[in-house]
């Protein structure tokens, strides 16, 4: 069954030196009625803003809207640290956050933190591990004693907070069999659409990882970080000769959405605003003032 309940969102800037605008563009993006807000998280760039701090200092000046790392950088976030600090920032904003979860990919610049290199398959079993630990550590119960071969809890109690929805960015296929097995949703990355090879060849890797698992696919949303210019009148080709999505009128993308949603399943956007000349305030509006609703309208959806 399609899930016409689609996730809107926007992709925020992180640099230290935009903080006025990022600020700005989150409480828009609230203000009409977005359903998300994302950073990126690459902490050994002293010119991007750390992820988690940037994220509690968004919701403190939001009400509604939820907010993600898009994606975390595991390799440098103990799993029981980074499980304390997202049910804490759950507790504090009601419920407002999604967890997106990557392996890392960064591995030189990693190192410069002090952090140990990990193979691709190190990698992702460490990812692994960092989802199963959130996991636990969340929702209240008996205490916990996880024994992995990256991170140890012992006796540790589960904070009161229900779990948050947790997406990874998965690429590879062992990658992809995690998020089947245990994610809520995945992030494609590389601004990959619902016509992608990556999408095309991906997806049922992670469809046959949940249906062993004894779930149901359905459950594993596809959320596009989905770049692109929203323009005043329709363009001509709304992809380029690569067949990667370009944007177009209010008109054309609404079309595209509507149709990745109930011929493709799509679980979500999160729109990324593109160096057209086109000021970011302007193209957030446009986003969520005009092809947002519209595409809610057409799925039926409030």
């Amino acid at each position: 069954m399609v899930d016409r309940k689609a996730l809107f969102g926007f992709g925020l800037e992180t640099g230290v030196g935009e903080v006025e605008a990022l600020l700005r563009h989150a409480t828009q993006a609230d203000r009409a009625g977005l359903d998300l807000v994302s950073v990126s998280d690459h902490p050994y760039f002293a010119d991007r803003l750390d992820a988690y701090a940037t994220l509690g200092v968004i919701l403190g000046r939001t009400t509604n809207i939820v907010a993600a790392a898009n994606v975390t950088n595991t390799p440098t976030r103990p799993a029981p640290m980074l499980a304390r600090t997202i049910t804490a920032l759950s507790a504090l904003s009601g419920g407002r956050v999604a967890v997106g979860i990557g392996a890392g990919g960064l591995w030189a610049d990693i190192a410069r933190l002090g952090i140990e290199p990990l193979s691709p398959a190190r990698a992702v079993r460490a990812m692994e591990e960092s989802i199963l630990v959130i996991r636990a550590l969340s929702g209240g119960g008996e205490p916990v004693t996880f024994e992995g071969e990256f991170h140890r809890v012992d006796g540790l109690v589960p904070a009161p907070v229900a779990t948050p929805p947790i997406w990874t960015g998965s690429l590879g296929p062992k990658s992809l069999a995690v998020t089947g097995r245990l994610a809520d949703g995945w992030i494609p990355g590389r601004a990959a659409d619902w016509l992608s090879s990556r999408f095309i060849e991906s997806r049922p890797l992670i469809d046959e990882a949940a249906a062993a698992a004894g779930r149901d696919p359905a459950q594993v949303a596809t959320i596009y970080n989905l770049p692109g210019r929203i323009t005043p009148s329709p363009l001509p080709a709304t992809r380029d000769d690569a067949g990667r999505w370009i944007g177009g009128s209010v008109s054309q993308w609404v079309e595209e959405l509507t149709g990745a949603v109930l011929e493709f399943g799509a679980g979500g956007f999160s729109y990324f605003a593109v160096e057209d000349g086109t000021p970011p305030d302007v193209a957030l509006g446009r986003w969520a003032g005009e092809v947002v609703p519209a595409v809610r309208a057409a799925l039926g959806r409030p």
